[in-house]
């Protein structure tokens, strides 16, 4: 039985409370004692890890009323009612609005500790259940936008979701277009701050003489322009999620106040000296590394410390070739959509171009060139993979020209990109994928091995051979 559950219990006799108390304590059950129900409801939330034990007849609200208040919060909570002697009739009543048992006073310290025990093994139980239907249903959400069957994409998105249940801010490392802002939106969409604001914000994007009252906020009357109050970015993601993209250019002036608000979780608006609590999540984003910026003195180190907490390292796509005929293909169909237009048809040497090119511009060139493709703007001076902005820079000194790989080089990811399909066809089995390559078992389990493809990741819904 899971260790982190909890007994509720509500009795108005001191020395009853007392006495059932340390029974329960002694069987090894984690219990919080209250002397009426108005005490205990606040602890009462959708998901309780524990149960919730109380007698029948309470001042104030009574046993059935917390009842019905109870399961109206979680519909699953187990509650069991104590009854005194003479309230059968009452406590078959309760039966019948939900309560999971009742036991009777008076009751040996073995008979409650029997019914709470029982009561908490279901409870971990459903709690279990709900846990794995959540996490299937992250996990086929997160699918359809971190997409990718690559192994470092399936590596990716279950670190997104291992951190998305956790408070803890993170930096997040990628080269432009490698969709840094979507992983963001990724850990605020699955964690506990689903329910309150994404507020974004580009450092590079906003002026240095409006950068501090975009982030704080100011009062009315703080400089020249200021007519009236303004909530900034931390104030609006208050209970949410604080994204700051590029933090590599936010000025060098408002690093340390930035310093200060995480490391106090409290900050003011410009024109105020009162300070405000700061709750939200902070995620921050660079394409450059910020370590060495540091040691340049054009970054702050005690912020790069601050921010360095858990690190999400998003791949470029040329490390990941094996996901561009699944991303060209939903790209497709999103622009198809979009421009009204049929999908065309790609044929074998367009994708032989794709999963060649280097995609300096990552995703996001990607999807241009789908685009185009469906726009029709591929062939001539244009070509299906012109980006008209080649060698744009992206932090990492990865031109095309640069980029040229040698024969051996684009076989073997072409070879890869082959044998990933054959074995998602045949679902895992080695001798079906064989037979469609039309190469010896043993042969294609020679190249898998050298090529590096995760085999495990076809079998999972497959049996083997």
């Amino acid at each position: 039985m899971r260790t982190d559950l909890s007994v509720l219990y509500v009795e108005d006799d001191a020395a009853v409370r007392l006495g059932s108390t340390q029974s329960l304590q002694i069987a090894g059950l984690s219990v919080e004692a209250f002397g009426s129900a108005e005490q205990v409801l606040h602890r009462l939330t959708p998901g309780f890890a524990g149960v919730l034990v109380t007698d029948v007849r309470l001042p104030g609200i009574n046993g059935l009323a917390l009842l019905d208040r109870a399961l109206e919060i979680d519909a699953a909570l187990p509650v069991i009612l104590v009854t005194g002697h003479g309230d059968i009739s009452m406590a078959v009543q309760a039966m019948r609005r939900g309560a999971y048992d009742f036991v009777e006073k008076p009751y040996s310290p073995g008979e409650l500790t029997e019914v709470v025990q029982r009561a908490m093994e279901k409870r971990a139980l459903t709690l279990e259940v709900e846990a794995l239907r959540r996490q299937l249903a992250d996990t086929q959400a997160i699918e359809a936008k971190v997409i990718g069957r690559s192994a470092a994409v399936e590596r990716l998105r279950k670190l997104i979701l291992d951190l998305a249940c956790t408070d803890a801010d993170v930096l997040i490392l990628g080269e432009t277009g490698t969709g840094k802002e979507l992983v963001a939106r990724c850990l605020h969409e699955y964690g506990p701050r689903r329910q309150g604001n994404f507020a974004a914000l580009n450092c590079g994007g906003v002026p240095e003489s409006l950068f501090e009252s975009e982030v704080f906020g100011h009062e009315s009357g703080a400089f020249t322009g200021a007519a009236r109050r303004r909530v900034g970015k931390i104030e609006y993601a208050q209970r949410g999620s604080l994204f700051l993209d590029e933090i590599e250019t936010m000025p060098m002036s408002l690093q340390i106040k930035l310093l200060r608000t995480l490391q106090e979780r409290q900050f003011e608006r410009l024109g105020s000296n009162t300070l405000l609590p700061m709750d939200c999540r902070v995620i921050a984003a660079t394409k450059v590394d910020l370590l060495a910026l540091s040691a340049e003195q054009r970054f702050r180190a005690d912020l790069y410390y601050r921010l360095n907490v858990a690190v999400i390292d998003i791949p470029p796509l040329r490390e990941r070739r094996e996901d561009i005929p699944l991303l060209f293909s939903h790209f497709l169909l999103q622009a198809a959509l979009r421009y009204e237009r049929p999908v065309p048809e790609v044929s074998p040497q367009h994708m032989r171009e794709l999963m060649m090119h280097p995609w300096p511009g990552n995703v996001r060139e990607l999807r241009n060139a789908a685009d185009r493709f469906v726009l029709g703007l591929q062939g001539g001076n244009t070509g299906l993979l012109a980006t008209g902005n080649h060698g744009s820079g992206n932090g990492t000194g990865n031109g095309g020209a640069s980029e040229a790989r040698s024969l051996d080089e684009q076989v073997a990811v072409f070879e890869r990109h082959l044998i990933e399909e054959a074995l998602r066809a045949a679902s895992g089995r080695m001798s079906a994928a064989s037979d469609l390559l039309r190469v010896p078992k043993k042969t294609l389990y020679d190249k898998i091995k050298r090529l590096g493809v995760n085999l495990e990741a076809f079998r999972s819904t497959a049996g083997t051979d």
